[in-house]
């Protein structure tokens, strides 16, 4: 896909703060009007990335192409922006913050009053349209905050850890307004390190580590990587099944159920015909997919511990 049709493109960034590399030849294509999720533990360079991307900080190395242009600034207009660091100014009315920030963005005073309501009723927050954000719960206040970088109806919307923090409810109520985006041919970045926001929302992903990326594309083209499990239930000994080849361990879950995980390229069904030859009774059978997370800790190693699983 050309640069210019591209909503972002990194070529080789690098940054780094002396000795130490905190983004090591970044490269990455974001299509438009998809969700793309940046992903990655604490401190795998994410929100540095996201930085280089909006200009706040240069990249040492590299190029930065965002909505076609080599300046983020000069599509500013275009661009919403909700940082990882929240805060709103306590005694502001939630509508007057979301009106105030669109005015930053050209929108002129009238119409921005009109889309802070608008998006206040939109996503079910008409009720506190009037309330001051010192009022509001935390969860309240970041939907706020959030709305309030969607205001000026940007083409492109940036979100860093947008989820961290929020309860399961508010976490469900901010996925509606990412996939909403998205519905509008919209395109949303988002960073996590939370893998089932990921594995919910996104068309297209990154996975960072130790500044590096390890992996770019689909969900489906991750899980791919790793072979699928099998799960069956069985009243007999399953000592047979850890001799077979492809099978790298068996396990029993808490449920009974016995797990058995696959070297990649093993046929499920090559273990289902063993189970037959073994003459070994099932009563369930099924193979999996691996999850997200499970991709994230093959990917990251070690430094997957710092994940936070939900």
């Amino acid at each position: 896909m050309p640069v210019d049709s591209l909503a972002l493109q990194l070529q080789e960034v690098t940054k780094r703060y002396g000795d130490f590399t905190a983004v090591n030849g970044l490269s990455l294509s974001v299509p438009p009007g998809c969700i793309f999720g940046f992903l990655g533990p604490n401190g795998a360079g994410k929100t540095t990335s996201i930085r280089m991307i909006l200009e706040i900080i240069k990249p040492t190395s590299g190029s930065v192409t965002v909505l076609g242009s080599p300046s983020a600034l000069a599509v500013r207009k275009r661009i919403g922006y909700l940082p990882e660091e929240k805060g709103l100014y306590k005694k502001m009315k939630a509508w007057a913050i979301i009106a105030y920030f669109a005015t930053l963005k050209g929108i002129d005073s009238r119409t921005a009053k009109k889309r802070a309501f608008e998006l206040l009723e939109r996503y079910g927050l008409g009720a506190f349209a009037e309330k001051k954000s010192e009022t509001l719960s935390k969860g309240m206040g970041q939907k706020v905050q959030l709305l309030a970088a969607l205001a000026h109806d940007p083409e492109f919307v940036i979100l860093d850890e947008p989820f961290s923090g929020l309860d399961p409810v508010n976490q469900e109520v901010l996925e509606e307004i990412v996939v909403d985006l998205r519905r509008r041919g919209r395109t949303v970045l988002f960073s996590t390190h939370v893998m089932s926001h990921a594995e919910r929302l996104c068309d297209r992903l990154s996975i960072m580590a130790g500044g590096r990326k390890i992996f770019e594309g689909t969900p489906a083209e991750a899980r791919a990587m790793l072979p699928p499990r099998v799960r069956l239930r069985t009243t007999h000994s399953v000592a047979p099944l850890r001799q077979l080849p492809g099978v790298t361990t068996v396990r029993q879950l808490p449920d009974g159920a016995w797990e058995l995980q696959l070297a990649t390229g093993t046929d499920p069904q090559g273990i289902l015909q063993a189970c037959f030859d073994q003459r070994l009774v099932l009563s369930a059978f099924s193979a999996e997919a691996p999850a997200l997370h499970d991709v994230f800790v093959h990917l990251v190693g070690d430094e997957a511990r710092e994940v936070k699983l939900r």
